[in-house]
Parts: structure tokens; sequence; C-alpha cells
């Protein structure tokens, strides 16, 4: 599977037995109201980069809307999840975590504005090489590669997101909230947020599927008050499904208890 589920993790991370953290912060001020675990832990974005992808689509004109543009699927395309094999629009994309669709947004935004994107957005450890002596970095430096990103950086990248401060249009930081839109909770809260799916390479050099990696990114308004959330987890046996929605659909099942509390 390429790179695909292959993740990166860091040597300060690779030592601990097994990745968690909860983290919550005030939108407005960063300051952190909940922070529990593994959130300094740098491991590879995988989906959850899609964020920033949008981000950039939208402000280099290449996305349009919610629908636009249709991308056609091609046979060339590396597509481990049969979910992908089909035509896609940017709300389809950030759904099913398309990685080619995501790699037609780089590929038009260029190598040079891809790397000063990461960087004005000062993206996790901003290193977007990619694949040693691969040259893929463009298309893949997120997907178990170079790209490595902590709890930590995701909610601070997304509170710049949140207070529209990222360097780019208005318009893409409008357009790319509304494709992370969720659901609303039953007290009164919209949630936005993003999954990402991985898997650590085991001795035998295979994607360890026992040890998958789940990330659940976002944050949650009630229109006066916003808090972001980066939820990671590792699981400690193999389990059903992918392991980024699993974690959404627990998250989202608490967040309305952490949030009164908060």
């Amino acid at each position: 599977m390429q790179p695909a589920l292959a993740w990166s993790v860091s040597p300060a991370a690779q030592s601990r037995a097994a990745l968690n953290c909860t983290l919550f912060t005030d939108a407005a001020t960063g300051r952190p109201l909940l922070r529990e675990g593994d959130c300094d832990a740098r491991i590879t974005p995988v989906s959850t980069f899609n964020i920033a992808v949008s981000l950039m689509g939208f402000d280099s004109g290449f996305l349009k809307d919610q629908h636009a543009p249709v991308l056609p699927y091609r046979e060339s395309y590396q597509a481990w999840n049969k979910d992908w094999r089909r035509d896609m629009d940017p709300s389809q994309w950030i759904s099913y975590s398309a990685v080619w669709y995501a790699q037609q947004v780089t590929r038009h935004v260029g190598r040079e504005r891809f790397e000063r994107y990461v960087q004005g957005f000062g993206y996790g450890n901003g290193d977007t090489r990619g694949d040693h002596d691969k040259d893929n970095g463009l298309t893949w430096s997120w997907v178990g590669s170079s790209l490595q990103v902590s709890a930590d950086e995701q909610a601070a990248f997304l509170g710049r997101l949140v207070r529209r401060e990222l360097p780019v249009s208005q318009y893409a930081h409008e357009q790319t909230a509304r494709l992370l839109k969720l659901k609303d909770l039953p007290n009164g809260w919209q949630v936005f947020g993003k999954t990402g799916t991985g898997a650590p390479v085991g001795p035998d050099g295979k994607d360890d599927y026992s040890r998958s990696y789940g990330w659940f990114v976002g944050w949650a308004t009630n229109g006066q008050r916003t808090i972001v959330f980066a939820r990671l987890a590792q699981d400690q046996k193999l389990e059903e499904g992918a392991a980024g929605p699993r974690l959404r659909e627990a998250v989202l099942q608490e967040l309305p208890t952490y949030l009164a509390k908060l």
C-alpha cells in the first residue's frame, strides 16, 4: 500500500507504548481547557491534513465551492479504499478522505506554493520533502511520510483557522469550514471536524493494523463561544472499521458532556 497507511512517528513518540491525547482549547485565546496524554507527540497527519489542502485549494482558485470541481477518478490513481473509486466533488473528497483528490489539488498548487502554504500555516514540523529519494513531497508528505504534527500543533492550526488568521482568503476560511461541518449537538453546539487513520509499520515492514491510530480534530461553537479539540488514540488490538471514524463517533458521543464542563 505505498506510503498509504504506514505512519511516520517521531523518535520521541516511538518510545511511547500507545499514543493517546485529549485536548480542548479556547479558540479565542488558544488557552488549554483540558490537556491529557501524549499531546506533544508528532506523527503523520494523514487525512486531517485535508483541512490544510482545502484552504490551499480554495485560496488558489482550484476549488470553487462544496460541489465544484467534480474530478474524474482514473484507474492510475492509488485507491486502496473501494469508496475512492468514483468521480468526486470537494464535499465527497472530505467525506471519503480520498488521497487522490487531495493530490490533484496539491499538484495544481505546485511545489513552491505548497511549501509556502505549509510554512505560513505553521503546520507541524513543516517538512514537505516526502519519502527519502522519491521526490514525492508534493503528493505524499502528509501520508506516512516526512510531514508530522502533534495534537498541540493541530489545535494551534485550527485556532488560527477559526479566528481566520491563516494566510489565505476569507473565502478559503469560510468554504473550508463549510466542508468540515458535521452535526448539531442537542445542547446547541455545532461541530466541525476531520478524521485521520493510519497504522504503524511492524517489524516485518508491513502496516500493523492491530495498532492503528485514529485522529479526530476540529471545533465546536454555540455562537458565543468556540472550543477547538484534537483527539488522538491508538488501538491495543485489531478492531473492526477504520480508527479515525471510530474515534469520531466516540468523541461525538462524549462532546456534550465535555462542553458542558469546560
